[in-house]
């Protein structure tokens, strides 16, 4: 084979050095320099190597790998739509936990995940390259829900409303509340205060009112909520929404609620992030947990162990396995159905009875 050209032209001109310009300093056909990225079995491991070393040393990186992916119609990507921001899928052990889940489930498929966390800005979503989207935070009329089922890819919605033909994967909200709030009655708890998650988009947080209540655009919120009036129907309950899904959110609307109503003897807490705050909240309010104030929180996330906390235990590593095949599933073709995965109380030392008990009963 005679030597490579001399290439200078390419290299001072800028812009992207194509593989028929590598085709052309070798003197070999475009299909060959090709085979050395793509077939290299088809070369020999001697020219193989001349065609990556002529190629390195004119600056070309190798094949476009969008131009690569249209033309196998697949791009390797999954988009996970997350209607809030990014950083919040970071700091919420929950959704960490969920979302690794998920990536261990398409990672051994060749997929990868790019997490699309636009809550006011639709044109990501719309116009991502990816072979599916996971919705996994999103109200129901938010507008990112809306781009993701106007594109009509495989779609998985996570704890969400279903929206045929896109599939959902969930949990039990309200039972695993339902159990909660029913455990706290048990205990002789009657004014219990609710610290909810973002009711809806906009979440201003502060006290609940009751048109704010019955405009909620969450599935979670809304489903947690009725779990606990469905598990205390005869107690009397105050409602607070954070603003952010923190622990510094829990211990705030936590005090706030708690000094706004000393006859409270109990939280609910919609997640184990805001039990935490609430717990802080407790302690600099003078109240000892669980003798003058019981908390349950909800997720049962590794830490809450430690922090002996009474909460809602729901599958999050099993959740998103589920949602990880199930998309596996709908890219193959293969028909699907919804799922529903249990949930249940786990008790440990943040719940005692409550000391007015005797008298109120």
């Amino acid at each position: 084979m005679p030597p490579a050209k001399s290439s200078t032209t390419s290299s001072v001109r800028g812009g992207r050095i194509t593989l028929r310009e590598v085709a052309q300093a070798l003197d070999v056909s475009v299909a060959t320099v090709s085979n050395a990225y793509n077939r290299p079995d088809q070369l020999s491991s001697e020219l193989r190597e001349r065609i990556l070393e002529t190629a390195r040393s004119l600056g070309y990186r190798g094949p476009d790998p969008l131009a690569r992916s249209l033309r196998r119609g697949r791009t390797g990507v999954i988009g996970v739509v997350y209607d809030a921001p990014l950083e919040y899928a970071f700091a919420d052990p929950a959704a960490a936990m969920f979302l690794g889940s998920v990536a261990h489930a398409l990672q051994e498929h060749a997929l990868n995940l790019l997490l699309l966390a636009s809550p006011e800005d639709v044109t990501p979503v719309s116009s991502a390259s990816v072979d599916g989207l996971i919705v996994y935070c999103a109200a129901d009329d938010s507008p990112l829900l809306t781009a993701v089922l106007d594109r009509g890819l495989p779609t998985v919605l996570v704890d969400q409303h279903p929206h045929p033909p896109a599939v959902q994967i969930g949990i039990d909200d309200a039972g695993g509340a339902r159990e909660a709030a029913q455990h706290l009655r048990e205990l002789g708890h009657r004014h219990v205060g609710v610290v909810c998650l973002e009711l809806g988009p906009d979440a201003p947080g502060g006290p609940v009112s009751a048109q704010r209540e019955l405009s909620v655009g969450y599935r979670t919120t809304a489903e947690r909520l009725a779990g606990y009036r469905a598990g205390a129907p005869d107690a009397t309950l105050y409602l607070s929404e954070v603003a952010q899904n923190t622990p510094d959110e829990g211990e705030h609307r936590a005090a706030e609620l708690l000094s706004a109503h000393p006859e409270v003897t109990a939280l609910l807490c919609m997640s184990d992030v805001i039990a935490q705050g609430a717990l802080r909240a407790a302690h600099h309010l003078g109240l000892s947990v669980p003798d003058d104030l019981s908390i349950i929180g909800y997720d049962d996330v590794p830490s809450s162990a430690a922090l002996g906390l009474s909460t809602v235990w729901q599958p999050t590593a099993d959740k998103g396995r589920h949602v990880g095949e199930t998309l596996l599933a709908l890219l193959a073709g293969t028909p699907v159905t919804n799922v529903t995965l249990p949930t249940r109380l786990v008790l440990r030392g943040s719940t005692a009875e409550s000391r007015g008990s005797v008298a109120e009963d």
